[in-house]
């Protein structure tokens, strides 16, 4: 959706359009949107008054999302939709006087833009020993999680948490993100089967990172993490195993098998299927809606280009093949 989201704002304003964070964590998906004009800013006050902003899709600060809106530019927030339900689980456990565990990586764009919706209520910890380190809480508490984190992880840090506060508040529905632990999953089916597993993605990316790890955990030997196939080495033999973090592109996925070029052909494991669905956001298709009907003024016709049209069919690799 984010990915999507962009490349709507780049087709629908002159260059620069400017982002706030990386728009998701894979480096050739920046770069890809670097080349046609996007700049990506890790401060506000360094976009130009009234600049088109995107704000990415791991979530931002409120203080954040107000001092893009006083540049006075059109911003589209393409916050993902379970962060911003983590979001709100922290306003409103503030809000009844709660203290909060939240479980998140230090400095990790989600992990500030979620811990800054209420600073004083808030205890960021990742492992069992910050958990045990955490001043004594008196009154009511809750806990919640960086969505992008290993499974493993979070069910480690729960259970110490739960020790400590046995009447702790928990969410009905998990924070891990789906797409995340359905990987996570899949990689655990197939790990102990492989001489090797190839885990494609950013090092910046949490969940591609988490799958290394749990690659490694469930007992594949060598466990490669490339950005591209063209950093696969030459020495790869037997069953290769081949997986992606959330934000990596397909055509990344195709490229690393073709690479590999596997003598006895490819096995797809799957162990669920995915048909979530999120939607652009509002103010994006408040502005796609507008322009088709500026151009249904002055053409007689409405926009018929792939990019404003079937949004639930169309990917994000082929949203990104169509702008370049």
């Amino acid at each position: 959706m984010a990915i999507k989201a962009l490349a709507a704002m780049v087709r629908s304003f002159p260059p620069p359009v400017y982002c706030y964070h990386e728009i998701v964590h894979n480096r050739l998906v920046v770069q890809r949107f670097e080349d046609m004009g996007v700049i990506f800013v890790d401060d506000i006050s360094e976009v130009p008054e009234g600049a088109p902003i995107m704000l990415s899709a791991h979530g931002s600060a409120p203080e954040v999302v107000q001092a893009a809106t006083n540049t006075g530019g059109y911003i589209v927030d393409a916050v993902c939709p379970l962060v911003t339900k983590v979001h709100h689980e922290v306003k409103v456990r503030a809000g009844k006087g709660y203290q909060i565990v939240y479980v998140g990586h230090e400095g990790h764009e989600e992990a500030v833009g979620t811990m800054a919706v209420a600073p004083e209520a808030i205890h960021r910890v990742e492992s069992i020993e910050e958990v045990q380190a955490l001043p004594q809480i008196d009154g009511p508490t809750a806990l919640l999680a960086q969505t992008t984190l290993s499974h493993r992880d979070w069910a480690t840090v729960q259970d110490a948490a739960l020790e400590r506060w046995p009447d702790m508040w928990t969410p009905g529905r998990s924070d891990l993100c789906f797409a995340t632990t359905n990987r996570q999953g899949a990689l655990t089916k197939i790990a102990p089967e492989c001489d090797a597993m190839v885990v494609i993605g950013s090092s910046n990316s949490s969940n591609t990172m988490a799958l290394a790890r749990l690659a490694a955990e469930s007992g594949c030997e060598r466990v490669l993490r490339v950005n591209t196939a063209d950093e696969l080495p030459n020495d790869l033999t037997g069953v290769v195993g081949v997986t992606a973090g959330a934000s990596a592109s397909e055509e990344l996925v195709e490229s690393v098998i073709n690479r590999l070029d596997p003598t006895n052909g490819v096995s797809e494991v799957r162990i669920t299927e995915e048909d979530e669905y999120f939607p652009p956001p509002r103010a994006l298709r408040d502005l796609l809606n507008a322009i088709d009907a500026a151009a249904a003024l002055s053409l007689g016709s409405s926009r018929s280009d792939k990019l404003s049209t079937g949004d639930r069919q169309l990917g994000a690799s082929e949203v990104l093949r169509l702008l370049g």
